[in-house]
């Protein structure tokens, strides 16, 4: 079940004011931004960039993802590994709130996210 009105709202403002935190300073930002996306349940956090195959094209790297379990109201943590494949973040695969994945992603205390 996707996010109610007033979820989806409350996220994207918490999310907006992460990316403007963690954004490159403007004068890069066609070489690499960050952004977000919302699908169902799940936020994923990627990079922006432009493609060495494909002159003219951007890309994205996803670079974090957590879902929301609704039925036990917590998110789970995941980062992707080389493969592509997403895998859970251990030491922390669950987190409470929205904002503390967040602050992982920020801290990147075993460089998962950024590398």
């Amino acid at each position: 079940m996707a996010f109610s009105t007033e979820e989806l709202a409350t996220y994207e403002s918490i999310l907006d004011a992460y990316i403007e935190r963690n954004r490159p300073p403007a004068e890069i930002r066609d070489k690499v931004d960050l952004s977000y996306r919302i699908e169902r349940q799940s936020v994923v956090i990627f990079e922006i960039r432009p493609s060495m195959f494909r002159p003219g094209e951007k890309i994205e790297e996803a670079v974090a993802k957590t879902t929301y379990v609704r039925t036990t109201n917590h998110w789970r943590v995941f980062w992707q590994r080389a493969d592509l494949k997403w895998y859970g973040y251990e030491p922390d695969p669950i987190v409470q709130e929205l904002p503390e994945f967040l602050r992982l992603v920020e801290e990147d205390e075993y460089n998962c996210f950024y590398g």
